[in-house]
């Protein structure tokens, strides 16, 4: 029993150390749009670690999708508990369907990349 707690306490602080990158959501769906109609988004993220957390990149999987995502003041580090978003620019000049991934390389422990999806149609204007 004694082992057990051990093994649950030394978990819980591996896991509550470092950096970590919580989004409110990995996946936007713009719907149905019209063509060539507002084609900005934002995911919304919160440094939710006790170091603070470097965005290295973010990576559009082909050219019609743009992701930025420095601070206001230029700045792509987030202290503890700070929030921030990854803006996407999608091209709603193509029609058709889309799903695109976007893809965010951090300082966080592993350096496993985060994937961010964006999804939806573009139809004709009415």
């Amino acid at each position: 029993m004694r082992k057990l707690l051990l093994c649950i306490i030394l978990l819980i602080t591996f896991v509550a150390e470092g950096q970590t990158m919580e989004f409110e959501s990995q996946i936007i769906d713009y719907g149905v749009i019209e063509h060539n109609s507002d084609p900005f988004r934002k995911f919304k993220f919160t440094n939710t670690g006790d170091k603070p957390l470097i965005i290295k990149s973010v990576k559009g999987s082909c050219g019609c999708t743009v992701p930025s995502y420095k601070k206001e003041d230029g700045s792509v580090e987030w202290t503890p508990s700070e929030s921030g978003i990854i803006e996407v620019r999608y091209a709603t000049n193509r029609l058709g369907d889309f799903i695109k991934n976007i893809i965010v390389t951090t300082n966080i422990p592993g350096n496993k990349p985060i994937i961010l999806t964006i999804k939806g149609k573009v139809i004709k204007n009415k």
